[in-house]
C-alpha cells in the first residue's frame, strides 16, 4: 500500500511504461521506502497479522482464503511477511516473494523477533521461481499487482503455480479511485480524470531524470477479463466498508473518503 502521491522532489507524468521500466523503478523505490513503511505501519499490520487494506479488514473477518491448514501458500508481494506468518500460525506452509530486498530484510528481522520464520524469495510476479502446480493458494495483499506492467503474464504465472482448484485472492486500490486525486481530504472526493484512462501513473526523480515510481490502472472489467482468460472462476468481490470508529489516515485512504466511496477491492477466484 503506497503513500500519498507524489513523492518528494518528483514530477508526475502519465505515459506508457513497459515491464522493465516499471520493475526498475518500483524495486528501488520500495528498498528506499521499506524502513519508513515498517516504522509507520508495522503496528497496524501486526508482526503476525493479516490485514487486507487500510480499512483494517482482517482475514479472520473476511475468510477469503478458506482453511489454510496443511496447504502450500504463496504470498506475492509479501513485504515483511506479516500475512504469511498469520498463515503459518493457522497451520499453512507459506512462502513469501517480494521485489524489494530491504522488505525481505525486515521479514528476516521479524522472523527473529517473533520466532515464527517464513521462507522468502527475491523475485517478481511475472517470473515466479517455482515449479508448476506447487501451491494450493496464492494471495497478494496490496502487493505486486498494481506495479506490474505485464499483468497478463503475472496472472498466467499465478495460474501455472497453482494446483487445479487452487485459490487466488488479492487486494488492490479500488479501480474507481483512479478517477480521484489521491488526497485524504475533501479534494479527494471530486473526480478529475476518466475511469477508463489506463495510462500509467509515473513519477520521475527531478535530480536524476529517472523513473522512480510507476503504478498501473485496470478497470473492474479488465480484472474480470484477465482472470477469466487465465482459467479462473471469480467467486467473490469484497469491497470493505470503512469502520465508523476508524480514524487512521494512510496515504489517500481516510475516514473522510472511506465513508463515501470504496478504497479497496478484494478479488477471490478459483482455478478451473
Amino acid at each position: 500500500m503506497e503513500e500519498a502521491w507524489p513523492h518528494p522532489a518528483v514530477r508526475v507524468e502519465r505515459r506508457p511504461v513497459d515491464e522493465q521500466e516499471s520493475r526498475g523503478a518500483n524495486g528501488p523505490d520500495w528498498d528506499r521506502y521499506a524502513d519508513e513503511y515498517q516504522a509507520t505501519h508495522g503496528s497496524f499490520l501486526g508482526d503476525r497479522g493479516f490485514v487486507w487494506g487500510p480499512e483494517g479488514l482482517t482475514e479472520e473477518a473476511a475468510g477469503v482464503l478458506g482453511d489454510v491448514a496443511g496447504r502450500d501458500v504463496l504470498e506475492v508481494g509479501s513485504g515483511a511477511g506479516q500475512c504469511s506468518r498469520w498463515v503459518r500460525d493457522h497451520g499453512g506452509r507459506p512462502v513469501g516473494l517480494d521485489l524489494s530486498h530491504r522488505q525481505l530484510q525486515h521479514s528476516r528481522r521479524i522472523d527473529e523477533q517473533t520466532g515464527v520464520a517464513v521462507p522468502v524469495v527475491l523475485g517478481t510476479a511475472t517470473h515466479l521461481p517455482f515449479t508448476d502446480e506447487a501451491f494450493d493458494v496464492v494471495f497478494c495483499s496490496f502487493g505486486a499487482l498494481q506495479f506490474v506492467a505485464d499483468i497478463d503474464v503475472a496472472i498466467a504465472e499465478t495460474a501455472r503455480v497453482l494446483r487445479p482448484g487452487g485459490r487466488f485472492a488479492f487486494s488492490i486500490t479500488h479501480p474507481t479511485r483512479w478517477m480521484f486525486p489521491d488526497d485524504p481530504g475533501e479534494p479527494g472526493l471530486t473526480a478529475n480524470q476518466p475511469y477508463w484512462d489506463r495510462t500509467p501513473y509515473v513519477e520521475v526523480d527531478d535530480a536524476t531524470g529517472r523513473v522512480s515510481y510507476v503504478e498501473h490502472h485496470r478497470t473492474l472489467g479488465d480484472w474480470v477479463d484477465l482472470l477469466a482468460g487465465a482459467g479462473f472462476r471469480i467467486t467473490r468481490l469484497v469491497e470493505p466498508e470503512w469502520p465508523e470508529d476508524h480514524d487512521r489516515v494512510w496515504g489517500g485512504w481516510s475516514r473522510t473518503r472511506g465513508l463515501l466511496t470504496p478504497g479497496t477491492a478484494i478479488f477471490v477466484a478459483d482455478l478451473g
